[in-house]
């Protein structure tokens, strides 16, 4: 087997966890805090590999809270760092993404989902959609972006980067065991490379180089309700204003659909095989994907469903997508069909039996 680099272009056959150790390599990523929990492990496992290499670090903290406080702190003090969990991490970490959306501090987490609650199932579900992307005890503002593929896993992580340095906004990728686990084929690459400008860090605190830098107070326990209500008014209307820059989706055959199938993460590559079957039977579908869950694209959808008669919705949850349809569309009377399998994948065939139904 030829030795993996990230010099020009090349084809590789990698595990969706591998795949993010080398995207974050990409990244020019400094450093990664981490706890074991499945299904994520062997990004942790394949960092400490890929890290003597590249000058990269790695520290294993006691717990979850702690991986997420320590990637706070590593970023408080100019190092690109990052850490990866999945369901009752997921949950831990909560508390320090809330501590990051208060401080605005650039922190990228990476989720690769398991089924709940509790321990539940190690390897697979797309149960973790709404506590990753509304979780914390606040607002929650948070750009999380929900993969399908390893090449996405790949891409994404680079920008989910690059969207946390630039906006300031805690980021998330979201993935799930089936792509943590499994391999298939993709182009990994040198981003400078293909003229993609990444975001450098900058320190926050322990800088003291610059002895002109400018001063930046950050707190996030606040006196009064009156401050806080400032300091979280201000975050939203910087939400506001990024949120149509970062969000993102993917579309196909709506403009004279009667039916559009709805999904996101990898379920929706069994969307996307049932609407190619369908169309070739003749059938007007179509298919539609938030690639951001957060900020969704409820607009975009709205626009696309706008001569179709019903949405299906199908999502390896028990209606966490379909709230988020539901939500981003609230002024539309379209029949909405849930296909709604808590914890367990999604095939072609089950989506394509499900429209035969309808």
């Amino acid at each position: 087997m030829a030795e993996v680099s990230l010099k020009g272009e090349q084809r590789v056959f990698m595990t969706g966890n591998e795949v993010v150790a080398w995207a974050a390599v990409a990244a020019k990523v400094d450093i990664m805090y981490g706890y074991p929990i499945t299904p994520q492990n062997e990004i942790m496992h394949y960092w400490t590999r890929l890290a003597p290499k590249y000058g990269k670090k790695f520290l294993q903290t006691e717990d979850e809270i702690s991986a997420g406080f320590t990637t706070l702190g590593g970023i408080l003090t100019g190092r690109k760092a990052f850490t990866a969990t999945a369901g009752p991490g997921n949950v831990l970490m909560q508390e320090s993404a809330g501590m990051a959306e208060m401080m605005r501090i650039p922190v990228v987490y990476v989720i690769q989902q398991r089924g709940g609650p509790s321990t539940a199932t190690v390897i697979y579900a797309q149960q973790e959609t709404t506590l990753t992307a509304f979780g914390g005890n606040g607002e929650g503002h948070r750009i999380v972006y929900s993969t399908a593929t390893h090449q996405e896993l790949f891409d994404y992580t680079i920008k989910a980067f690059n969207s946390a340095w630039t906006y300031r906004f805690p980021t998330f990728l979201l993935g799930d065991g089936y792509q943590a686990k499994m391999r298939e084929p993709l182009t990994i690459y040198d981003p400078e490379e293909k003229g993609m400008k990444l975001v450098p860090a900058e320190a926050t605190v322990g800088d003291m180089a610059e002895s002109g830098r400018s001063f930046r107070h950050l707190r996030n326990t606040y006196n009064t309700e009156d401050e806080l209500y400032e300091v979280v008014m201000a975050n939203q209307r910087d939400w506001d204003a990024m949120a149509p820059k970062v969000v993102e989706w993917e579309e196909k055959g709506c403009e004279d659909a009667d039916v559009i199938i709805v999904s996101h993460g990898i379920v929706s590559r069994a969307a996307l095989g049932a609407y190619n079957q369908l169309r070739a039977e003749g059938k007007k579908v179509g298919y539609f994907r938030p690639i951001t869950i957060r900020p969704f694209p409820g607009e975009q959808l709205t626009k696309a469903m706008k001569g179709a008669k019903k949405l299906l919705v199908a999502e390896s949850a028990y209606g966490q997508l379909l709230k988020m349809v539901q939500n981003g569309t609230y002024d539309n009377a379209i029949e909405i069909a849930p296909m709604l399998r808590p914890g367990v994948g999604i095939t072609t065939e089950e989506i394509v039996q499900e429209y035969n139904k309808l």
